[in-house]
C-alpha cells in the first residue's frame, strides 16, 4: 500500500480532503472546484488543488496560470512537487496536470507512489487540498475517489448528467466508497429544482444501493459564470455580489465544516494493490 499523504511536526494536522467528481463532462466541475478553493482561502484557509484529470487537466488555463511544470514531470520522477506548485488567487496553490499526455491515463504503481511522495511534501502546509478528477468512471478516477475523506459528486440538472452522476455513486459504492458522499447541483434554476435533482440521486441510492447521500446544495444559472470563465477569473472574484458567488460562498461554508480525518488522510491507491477492492454490479436503477 502506497504511504498516505499524513503531515509531520508538533502543529502538524492532515488536511481535509474532497475530491469533486462528475459523471458527465461539461457540468462545471473545474469551475466548482476553482471558485470553491477561492471562497475557502478568502475565510483564512490554506487550500490547494490537485488537478487530477491527469492527461486532460485545465484548472491553469481556468485560472489564466501558465504554469513552468506539470505533474507529469513530477510522476516522471523530474521535479518534485514544490518545483510545480503555482499560486493563484488568494493564495491558493495549485498542483497544475497536464494535457495531452496520453500514458497517463492510466497511471502505473510508479506513478501513484510519486504521488504519494509529493502530496507528502506540501501537505501539512494546507488545511484543505481539493482533488478535481476526470469526469466519468476509469480507473484512474476511481482510485483517486476512493483515497480520499469526502467525494463530492457535481451533476446539473439534465437527465443525461443524472443519470451519469448515479453511475459514479454506484461504482464508488461497490469501490470502497468515502464515508462522505456529497451531491452539488450545477447550473439549477432555483432551489426547487436543485432539491428534485437531489431527491432523484438520494432515492435510487437509497433504494438499489443502501446508501446515503449528503446535499452540498447548489449553484444557480447565471450568466456572470460564463464571463468569468471567458476572463479567466474565479466567479467569487470577478463579480462577488453575483447569484452564483452567493452560492459558492455558502457551499464554502459547509465545506468548511468538514472535520480533518483521524487517522491517514489522502490515499491514491492504484488498482493493482492487494487492498483493491474489485467492483462488483450494483442493482440497476429503475
Amino acid at each position: 500500500m502506497m504511504s498516505p499523504l499524513r503531515p509531520t511536526g508538533r502543529d502538524a494536522r492532515t488536511p481535509v480532503t474532497l475530491a469533486v467528481t462528475s459523471g458527465k463532462g461539461g457540468v462545471g466541475k473545474t469551475n466548482v472546484v476553482v471558485n470553491l478553493a477561492v471562497a475557502l482561502a478568502r475565510l483564512h484557509n490554506r487550500v490547494a488543488i490537485l488537478d487530477a484529470d491527469f492527461g486532460l487537466g485545465n484548472v491553469d488555463v481556468l485560472l489564466g496560470l501558465a504554469p513552468a511544470g506539470h505533474l507529469g514531470h513530477v510522476l516522471a520522477g523530474e521535479r518534485s512537487m514544490r518545483d510545480i506548485l503555482v499560486e493563484g488567487p488568494h493564495g491558493v496553490q495549485i498542483v497544475p496536470a497536464t494535457s495531452g499526455l496520453r500514458e497517463l491515463t492510466a497511471l502505473t504503481p510508479r506513478h501513484w507512489e510519486r504521488l504519494n511522495r509529493g502530496l507528502r511534501e506540501i501537505g501539512d502546509e494546507l488545511d484543505f487540498l481539493l482533488v478535481d478528477t476526470g469526469a466519468g468512471i476509469s480507473n484512474n478516477v476511481i482510485d483517486t475517489l476512493r483515497g480520499t475523506g469526502c467525494v463530492l459528486v457535481v451533476t446539473s440538472p439534465e437527465p443525461t448528467a443524472v443519470v451519469d452522476a448515479y453511475a459514479v455513486i454506484k461504482v464508488l459504492t461497490t469501490s470502497e466508497a468515502p464515508s462522505e458522499l456529497g451531491v452539488l447541483v450545477n447550473g439549477a434554476r432555483d432551489q426547487a429544482e436543485a432539491d428534485l435533482v437531489f431527491r432523484q440521486l438520494e432515492v435510487a441510492a437509497t433504494r438499489f444501493l443502501r446508501r446515503r447521500l449528503s446535499s452540498f446544495g447548489f449553484v444557480t444559472d447565471d450568466p456572470a459564470v460564463r464571463e468569468a470563465v471567458i476572463q479567466q477569473r474565479a466567479v467569487v472574484d470577478l463579480a462577488p455580489q453575483s447569484a452564483a458567488s452567493r452560492c459558492f460562498r455558502i457551499l464554502a461554508a459547509r465545506v468548511a465544516t468538514l472535520a480533518p480525518p483521524d487517522g491517514p488522510g489522502l490515499r491514491l491507491v492504484p488498482r493493482q494493490c492487494p487492498s483493491a477492492v474489485p467492483v462488483t454490479e450494483a442493482p440497476q436503477c429503475a
